[in-house]
Order: C-alpha cells, then structure tokens, then sequence
C-alpha cells in the first residue's frame, strides 16, 4: 500500500511488491494472480457477510432484509480497518481502472443480492430495487466513514443513510 500511494499504483511492479515484503515474486503469485488482487483479495468474505446476514435474517420485506444484509456487510468493517480502508480508496481513486474494477465490485454484490432475495421469493423487480438502493446505501455510509476527520462508526453511518432513504421515499409532497 505505502509503495502504492508513493509512486501510484501502475508504476509500482509485482517484483517491488514482492522486495517489499520480503518474499520472492512466486510467492507472491501464490496468493494474488496480479497486483490488483492486493486491493481486491477479500472480495469472497465481503460477500459473504452480506449474504450470511441475508439467509439468516428472519425479515420478511425485501428493504428489511436488505437491512439485515447490509448490518452483515458493515461487520466487516470495524474501527480499526478504517485507516487501511482510507488507504485502499485513495489508491483505487488515483486509478481509472481500480475505480473500475471497484464498481464491479459494487454490481457483483448488487446482483449476489438481488439474487438473494429473488431465491426467497421476492418479486424480480421488487428484488432488484431492494438491493439496488442497498446498495447506494451502503456504498454512501462507506464513503462518509472513510472521510477525513469522521469519527461516527460504520453503523450509525449505515443506519443515518437508511433512515435518509426511508424519508426520501415516504415524502412525496417536498422537496430539498
């Protein structure tokens, strides 16, 4: 990561990396198939604190058991993983391509729980919907933890952005 911010991401090679830390460039491929697997590694557990949250989850409505999946997916995101995950957004924002890579992230999970819900038998439509504005939920709490200077934990900023959405939509009459 520090090797990443110093020189920027596409300018660092998998052998500086590698010096880096202190192991050999095939040790490295061992674990990461490229150098942007390094920012990108705990992709299957972010999903599955989503998706574990989801099945266990004994709502009913599609938004409430997004609620529940998106509690599940802040578990991954404890106080002490901001600062990294401060560090790890700076880089993937100097980098059209990691930017990149991070939406489809973002749509990957949309998708894991739109399918999530449809397999409880919530409507296609009302599926999508449900994990798509969970979705922009969550990646606005994310964006509001990891800014400079905020000190609220990942849950009130979920919860916060939860309860701006549910006004958003039972207000029909006004406008901000």
């Amino acid at each position: 990561m520090d090797l990443f911010l110093q020189r920027g991401f596409d300018d660092v090679t998998v052998g500086e990396i590698a010096q880096a830390v202190g192991v050999t460039e095939r040790t490295f491929f061992r674990y990461f198939a490229d150098k942007r697997e390094v920012l990108f590694v705990d992709q299957a557990a972010y999903h599955a604190h989503f998706l574990d949250a989801l099945a266990s989850s004994d709502e009913a409505t599609p938004m409430a058991l997004v609620e529940d999946a998106l509690r599940g997916g802040a578990e991954f995101f404890p106080e002490e993983r901001r600062p990294l995950s401060r560090t790890r957004q700076k880089i993937i924002d100097s980098s059209a391509a990691l930017s990149e890579r991070e939406s489809l992230k973002r749509a990957s999970l949309t998708e894991a729980l739109t399918a999530a819900l449809a397999a409880r038998g919530i409507a296609p439509l009302r599926a999508a919907l449900a994990a798509h504005s969970g979705s922009a939920v969550f990646h606005i709490a994310f964006a509001a933890w990891i800014a400079e200077g905020e000190t609220r934990t990942f849950l009130e900023l979920l919860d916060s952005a939860l309860r701006e959405l549910k006004t958003l939509i039972s207000s029909d009459t006004t406008r901000d």
